[in-house]
């Protein structure tokens, strides 16, 4: 299905957003804290043609036939729901967060992908973020990439309903080729850092294990309520302001399940800045044991991951990874592994015969590479 075959005309305007993979820094994002991501190499594209009304007509490659129609006059969280929220939402967080679509018209928008939907490679922020670069240009809005980070991100809180940080939009519209994006979370301040992936001849490999995850449920949202509930005890703004030095007065005040919570966050929040240091310094063949701790942190003390994340991660780093770790907001999704080029393959396939033998899911295990953010194409 394409935009002339549901819309029965061509459309004018192409833009795109890539996926991201989180190298390191998992839920440290909406505790204020540090984060390490990258835009990959899978995009969302919002193919696009202005209306001479206020209508908005969305449809998508991954529904085909359903066409969801909304007046921008009509645009409210409630007027909205499942996939086309992702598209209708930007156009209110644009409205709510101060642009003035009073005199504006309407576009028909057309979405297709092959960022893997489920697996912690943030489709959603894929749109989200093509969507919102599209609209800021075709009403003229003026907002920079930052501005569209926040309005993607109120939209997939207020809009789509799901508690999550501010770094997969900004990894999506601030990413770079072969770099990583480091966020502060709390400033919003960017840094691009050079992955340098390519002259060491390294690659990312993804094994999505199909397990699928919905952030707008539960775990996703017991975590950072625990994450509140630590900061509160401790009497900081967020969780962001303790430090590895602090964990043995929080170990004494909090209760043990909210303790590990609260340890993994700032002993990540440690490990991304670590991460940054080492790249710069040593490069990113020295970074494999931080991405290790991360998993275990998040096995152990968050308790996000599954077994089939535990066995991809194990299985990488037996067969000779450089480092492994699950990425995304855990409960299913994708696991990552730093590998050399030569072993990739042999890695991929150690890893699909440990899936088999274990009874589990065919994984899709694929590469990566660090691209550029959200554009017009």
């Amino acid at each position: 299905m394409t935009f002339q075959q549901e819309f029965g005309y061509e459309p004018t305007v192409r833009y795109s957003a890539p996926g991201r993979v989180n190298l390191i820094g998992e839920h440290t994002d909406y505790n204020d804290g540090y984060v390490l991501p990258f835009a990959i190499d899978r995009r969302t594209t919002a193919s696009i043609a202005q209306r001479d009304d206020r209508v908005l007509r969305v449809a998508s490659a991954f529904s085909p036939g359903e066409v969801v129609t909304l007046s921008l006059d009509d645009l409210a969280p409630d007027a909205m729901d499942g996939w086309s929220a992702y598209v209708l939402g930007i156009a209110w967080a644009l409205r709510e967060q101060g642009a003035d679509l009073s005199d504006t018209t309407g576009f028909d928008v057309f979405i297709e992908s092959d960022v893997p939907v489920g697996a912690g490679l943030s489709s959603s922020a894929a749109i989200e973020c093509g969507v919102a670069l599209a609209f800021n240009d075709l009403w003229e809005l003026g907002l920079d990439r930052k501005q569209l980070a926040r309005v993607g991100q109120y939209s997939e809180n207020h809009a789509v309903g799901a508690p999550t940080g501010i770094m997969d939009q900004s990894a999506s519209l601030l990413g770079e080729r072969d770099a990583v994006v480091f966020l502060d979370c709390r400033t919003l301040d960017t840094e691009v850092v050079d992955l340098a992936l390519e002259a060491n001849g390294l690659e990312v490999l993804v094994v999505d294990t199909h397990v699928e995850h919905a952030h707008a449920t539960g775990g996703y949202k017991a975590r950072r309520e625990s994450c509140e509930r630590g900061a509160q005890v401790l009497g900081v703004r967020a969780l962001r302001d303790v430090t590895v030095d602090d964990l043995p007065r929080a170990a004494e005040l909090l209760d043990d399940e909210t303790f590990r919570r609260v340890r993994h966050i700032v002993t990540e929040d440690q490990r991304v800045l670590d991460t940054v240091r080492t790249l710069r310094e040593q490069g990113p063949r020295a970074i494999g044991d931080l991405l290790v701790a991360s998993h275990a942190s998040m096995r152990d003390d968050f308790e996000i991951s599954v077994p089939e994340l535990d066995l991809a991660v194990a299985t990488a780093m037996e067969h000779g990874a450089v480092g492994a770790r699950m990425t995304g907001g855990g409960f299913g999704g994708a696991a990552i592994a730093l590998v050399d080029r030569e072993a990739r393959d042999a890695i991929a396939t150690a890893v699909t015969s440990a899936f088999a033998a274990a009874g589990y899911r065919e994984p899709t295990v694929f590469t990566v590479h660090a691209a550029q953010g959200a554009r017009r194409d």
